[in-house]
């Protein structure tokens, strides 16, 4: 097509859109255990807030992604002692790769992955500018973290996808001579994407002496733009060999709702409660475990502000908690202020 007289192709002006991208975060927080413990883990259960009375640093993540045509890169890289709880099963991980993978899309409905990227499994992430809740939930904790393999991803429909991969044991970068297992997601949406669902599986031998099994649901509902509902249920299965064969396998499962309230840009609510059940002792806390979670969301450009208040609470046995002289509570509560700088 010419252009008009004296003008030129619409197009030609235009920027073009840049292959690289950069972005990150910052996060640092302070939190106090009600009860005062003097001994780690603080009568924190979770993952990354396991301090009391501290100004501590979470994680400096920095993520560089490059595409040009069908293929791309994404290295994802993380600082400090939130880095080094989620790379935990690797040695001097203060500084760590959180994920770093290749991808090439032969069509425009398939995308081949190689590498390691965060799981699926589950609600929350590693990132905390990702939740709205900064502390982290049981389900997430004692779930996988990352994946490392192939998997490819399929969109079925433009309101479907389908996703499979084969993958180290969980939370593994590295599994010589070692099992691998499958992992795999159905993700669907509604008509105008107000509910959204997620079905997540990983599955197989971890070890020559573990197997496990775990299917997780994510649901999403948003009924309106300044109000919305999430749910995570989960469930693991394991089962040991020993010397005498393989073992009858035992379960541990949770339940999650989140209520997100927006009432302005600047503000936003959020209350958790979830259910986590290790009453067969898999995990060792041999209880029930409820616990509630309520946090505000303080907006002011890249910069969130996070108040929150927990109440954890164990169903068995003399409980799980602590006070400073060392009895044993069945019930905590712990305070935390935490900041989330991202660009």
């Amino acid at each position: 097509m010419c252009a008009p007289l004296g003008g030129t192709p619409a197009d030609s002006t235009a920027p073009a859109a840049s292959p690289y991208k950069l972005s990150g975060y910052a996060d640092v927080y302070y939190r106090y255990n009600f009860q005062n413990p003097q001994e780690a883990p603080y009568n924190n259960l979770t993952s990354f807030t396991n301090s009391h009375n501290s100004f501590e640093l979470g994680m400096i993540s920095l993520k560089g992604e490059h595409t040009i045509g069908k293929v791309g890169l994404v290295a994802d890289l993380g600082f400090g002692r939130r880095a080094e709880e989620f790379s935990y099963a690797d040695d001097n991980t203060r500084f760590i790769i959180k994920q770093l993978y290749v991808t090439y899309a032969p069509t425009a409905k398939l995308k081949l992955t190689a590498g390691s990227w965060s799981t699926h499994v589950g609600y929350e992430s590693v990132d905390p500018y990702l939740n709205r809740n900064y502390s982290m939930s049981y389900m997430f904790s004692y779930g996988p973290f990352f994946h490392t393999g192939v998997k490819a991803d399929y969109q079925l429909t433009p309101k479907t996808t389908l996703m499979a991969g084969l993958a180290n044991p969980t939370d593994l970068k590295s599994a010589s001579a070692m099992p691998k297992v499958l992992i795999g997601q159905v993700g669907t949406s509604s008509a105008d994407d107000k509910i959204k669902a997620y079905f997540n599986y990983q599955g197989g031998r971890q070890l020559d002496s573990l197997r496990l099994q775990q299917g997780d649901l994510v649901l999403t509902y948003a009924f309106s733009p300044q109000f919305s509902f999430s749910y995570n249920g989960t469930v693991q299965y394991r089962s040991e060999r020993t010397e005498t064969g393989w073992q009858k396998g035992t379960t541990w499962w949770g339940s999650a709702g989140y209520v997100n309230f927006d009432p302005a840009t600047w503000l936003g609510l959020t209350l958790r409660g979830e259910y986590f059940s290790d009453r067969k002792n898999v995990l060792g806390f041999d209880s029930n475990i409820f616990e509630g979670t309520l946090s505000a969301n303080l907006r002011k450009d890249n910069l969130t502000i996070i108040p929150e208040l927990r109440i954890d609470s164990s169903q068995q046995g003399e409980g799980l908690f602590v006070n400073k002289a060392g009895t044993l509570h069945r019930s905590t509560v712990s305070g935390l202020l935490a900041a989330v700088y991202k660009f």
